[in-house]
């Protein structure tokens, strides 16, 4: 089986990485066309695997082709392809705001298709991915895309009614959090801390914290009042954040991602 990627920016070379890093494909089962010779180039030196700049020949060989290009140039690509691309090969898209139905129509033809969303962690191998299935794919094509998703980070199969929400909590979330980081990491330098402990320290105590959440299964409420001491530094901490109505402000940030995600 072959798998082709139309694109090779930074999410498709997250999930070649994933991909060979797990063994679910070898080199000489993934290839990949990029816009400029100079990416291909790059990319092919990178993971040794056959790429170019003809995205009919990359569509053409795959079984399995990921369109991996940005939402404005998802047409022209699909306009480019979509005489080489028939119901034998499934179809994985990752363009943000373009949904099953549009894609089919600008193919023209039943496909076998499915959506996705990963998020930028994916370029650590600690991605988090949506997955929407059309009704008629097979279990087979559904179970291949989870393991391909999954090779990279966690990926969860949702209905596309749920996507933006999805983008709000999920897909535009490491921009918040690495302002959090930020945030942090400034409060420590005001205090006296040399800036690249202080980044250190902020990202360690975020990275450990969400493990904490996703290994022990507690609620986060829970997790934050184990570290509430009473009359302690923590608490007196979190006093300021609710005063200054951070969860408010988190959940008005990722209400205005999910509208704007909703009107494109």
């Amino acid at each position: 089986m072959k798998i082709g990627f139309i694109g090779l920016g930074n999410m498709a070379t997250a999930m070649i990485g994933g991909l060979l890093g797990t063994g679910l494909f070898t080199t000489a089962e993934i290839t990949g066309s990029a816009k400029t010779q100079a990416t291909a180039d790059r990319v092919a030196q990178k993971y040794g695997i056959v790429t170019g700049t003809d995205n009919v020949e990359t569509a053409r060989q795959a079984d399995v082709l990921v369109l991996a290009v940005k939402p404005v140039f998802l047409a022209e690509v699909i306009s480019e392809i979509k005489n080489v691309v028939d119901a034998d090969k499934l179809v994985v898209s990752i363009a943000a705001g373009k949904t099953l139905s549009w894609i089919e129509q600008e193919f023209g033809r039943k496909l076998r298709l499915i959506r996705c969303m990963p998020n930028t962690p994916a370029m650590v191998g600690e991605g988090c991915t949506c997955i929407c299935v059309k009704d008629d794919v097979s279990k087979e094509d559904e179970e291949l895309v989870c393991r391909i998703m999954n090779s990279f980070g966690k990926a969860s199969i949702l209905p596309e009614h749920l996507m933006d929400a999805f983008i709000g909590v999920a897909g535009s979330a490491p921009a918040y959090v690495f302002m959090l980081i930020e945030a942090m990491a400034d409060a420590a330098v005001m205090a006296g801390m040399p800036r690249k402990q202080a980044y250190e320290f902020a990202a360690q105590s975020v990275s450990g914290s969400a493990r904490m959440v996703l290994e022990t299964g507690m609620h986060p409420g829970e997790l934050k009042d184990m570290v509430c001491s009473p009359a302690g530094t923590t608490v007196a901490a979190v006093k300021v954040l609710e005063e200054k109505g951070l969860r408010a402000a988190v959940i008005d940030a990722i209400e205005a991602c999910v509208n704007r995600s909703r009107s494109m």
